[in-house]
């Protein structure tokens, strides 16, 4: 019998109809835009955005010899490529954040969570209202999910799915994106039949060679292949109105890719996506190359806000926190950085750094594993054929380690070891390397004042709020991090000391120090028995609660943590509780009641609401006894995860 899961995506039908056609407009396109002989009339540019979903470069000019993808392909042959090309955030909403503000999400608090909407400060905008006050028409179809309170409508012309160039007033430059649904994550769960087969897949080796997996893989394939030929159609539309040589495009995907390990991570799965520009000869003034040429110095997607605003003509405001990849004011980068915090309902915090060739990852969790269940995600079969075989026992080191607590410090040659399995970081050849990406991760954290390490719904969180004088002392918390993570028992006595500081976010940090130091905390239970009861900050009392519980200290802890989940208190506080409680084994049966009714309390946010209840289910079918990988715990819309 034919599995109901697996469909015939009805664009795939009728893939070679679309792929022929697709290929022909491209090559139109090129003729067209080659066609240009003279300055055109145009003072500005037009500039078209094709962003695709969650995907990343399995395409045929990145090397990819099994992806069909000969749009995108000669699109790279017309234009430049940029070989070293990571979002800030693997995941949409706080890397959406990043493009559309030139600003990174971890500078404005909460902007770093996955779908945490907080205040702005005032000066910050969507960079297409600087364009329209330029003269632009400025058009979005359709995604937005900024992760922030901005003004959409000071932004956009027209932003809905009906939203295009060409209802533009006669003789107005536009910026227009186009964002491609297709290879979106959700797109997974069903397993789409097309040119790849499973047999023909390469498994990475951090992943086991299962049937879903190769299924997953090869679904993957197919609708790139299928989003190909959608790109393909918006270059006809250009083509077809006699725009294309007066037209700057954009290809690129809003983050890293959704196979497992991919996306929420800070690997370069998660980060690294492709970024194509084709500047017709009627603008090569501005491009960084001729056509078909590569740019292998890294870049990342804070930069396309100053790129665009360049082309332009505009100076891009100095908030901005990228460099201009094209026009006048151009610049080569030597990094590209990377971030974590919390993905939906799991919290967690990385902080990563690339040159290119060697990725540097800081856990500031380890004593997290990284397969936290998020219900999201556990909707891809590969994910729960990868829990069902470590549960079996099946896997091998290198795939188990998934399953494991963390290192404080992670580096790969990403050339040697595209997979990023062999940790370098302890190798004596590259201690150099090692103190040389450290420094430039540390610089910018500081640069960026990230708010990554202040807890989630602190008073302190937000960027006019964490940089209130002596309020959020970075430097300070981050060597306190620092300590914490190596997990050095020999910092006991410190970190009870700063239990009592008067900063919130050294307290938070002390007490994180003490939780990852597992049963070697024992000495501090006294002092955390003392925070416990008269912290004033929450965060702070959640993670004493769980490192008091850790240390056989239970009835205070589970009496503390289930009166949070009752409480009205804001939501993220709520959802800490309960990420702390997941944490402690079989101790928190005595809470199922509270646990049970949490699921179901009603939350403002609806985001948040989803996310209570997902780690609520989650936490209930464990402690039940009931819980297997196929478990359907998800509850929201098929796309919630952007």
């Amino acid at each position: 019998m034919k599995d109901p899961r697996i469909v015939k995506d009805p664009n795939i039908s009728r893939r070679t109809l679309l792929t022929t056609g697709a290929a022909a407009a491209l090559a139109a396109f090129g003729a067209t835009a080659r066609a240009g002989t003279g300055p055109t009339s145009r003072r500005k540019p037009n500039i078209l955005w094709i962003v695709s979903e969650d995907n990343n470069p399995f395409i045929g000019a990145y090397g990819d010899s099994l992806a069909h993808t000969p749009v995108l392909d000669g699109l790279a042959a017309a234009g430049i490529r940029y070989t070293n090309v990571f979002c800030n955030a693997p995941v949409c909403a706080p890397s959406r954040f990043g493009i559309i503000t030139g600003m990174y999400p971890e500078s404005c608090a909460p902007a770093q969570h996955m779908r945490a909407v907080g205040p702005v400060p005032g000066f910050l905008h969507g960079f297409p209202k600087y364009l329209r006050e330029a003269g632009y028409y400025c058009t979005n179809n359709s995604k937005t999910d900024y992760n922030a309170a901005l003004d959409e409508k000071a932004m956009w012309d027209e932003s809905s799915n009906k939203a295009h160039w060409r209802d533009r007033p006669e003789g107005a430059p536009f910026f227009a994106v186009f964002n491609i649904m297709t290879t979106h994550e959700s797109r997974t769960f069903r397993r789409v039949e097309g040119r790849v087969r499973p047999q023909d897949v390469r498994v990475p080796a951090y992943l086991p060679d299962t049937p879903e997996v190769r299924a997953d893989i090869a679904s993957y394939y197919n609708l790139m292949e299928t989003m190909d030929g959608e790109v393909g159609a918006r270059l006809a539309e250009l083509s077809a109105a006699g725009l294309a040589d007066e037209t700057i495009v954009f290809y690129y995907s809003d983050n890293g890719g959704v196979l497992p390990r991919s996306k929420r991570y800070c690997y370069d799965e998660g980060l690294r996506t492709a970024l194509i520009a084709r500047v017709p000869p009627t603008w090569s003034h501005l491009a960084s190359g001729p056509p078909g040429s590569t740019v292998t110095s890294p870049v990342s997607f804070i930069d396309l806000a100053p790129t665009v605003l360049a082309l332009a003509g505009l100076t891009p405001p100095r908030y901005m926190q990228g460099t201009p990849l094209l026009g006048a004011r151009r610049a080569a980068k030597q990094y590209a950085f990377g971030m974590r915090n919390r993905m939906d309902e799991r919290y967690d915090m990385m902080r990563t750094v690339t040159d290119g060739r060697y990725r540097y990852i800081r856990n500031y969790a380890p004593h997290r594993i990284y397969a936290q269940h998020q219900a999201f995600e556990w909707q891809m079969d590969s994910y729960r054929s990868w829990e069902t075989e470590h549960l079996a026992g099946r896997l091998t080191p290198v795939q188990e380690r998934f399953w494991q607590e963390k290192p404080a410090e992670e580096l790969y040659d990403v050339h040697a070891d595209p997979d990023q399995i062999t940790n370098l970081i302890d190798a004596p050849e590259h201690r150099r390397r090692v103190a040389t990406l450290r420094r430039a991760l540390d610089e910018h954290l500081i640069a960026i004042h990230d708010n990554g390490f202040i807890p989630e719904s602190s008073r302190l969180e937000g960027y006019e709020p964490s940089r209130a004088p002596g309020a959020y002392p970075l430097a300070r918390v981050m060597k306190l991090a620092d300590r914490a993570i190596r997990r050095d028992a020999r910092n006991v006595s410190d970190f009870v000391r700063l239990l009592a500081d008067e900063n919130e976010v050294i307290r938070y940090w002390a007490a994180q120090g003490l939780l990852m130091l597992n049963s070697a905390a024992a000495p501090a239970v006294a002092a955390l028995e003392k925070c416990l009861a008269q912290d004033t900050s929450h965060p702070v009392r959640i993670v004493a609660a769980e490192t008091l519980a850790r240390l056989g200290s239970l009835e205070r802890s589970l009496q503390y943590l289930t009166q949070m989940l009752e409480a009205e208190v804001d939501a993220p506080l709520r959802l800490q509780a309960l990420n702390a409680l997941t944490f402690m084994g079989s101790a928190p049966r005595p809470a199922l009641p509270a646990i049970e009714r949490a699921v179901e309390h009603e939350v403002h946010d609806a985001y948040m609401h989803n996310y209570i209840h997902d780690a609520g289910r989650y936490l209930s079918l464990v402690l039940n006894g009931k819980y297997e990988p196929s478990s359907r715990i998800y509850q929201g819309p098929a796309a919630r995860d952007g």
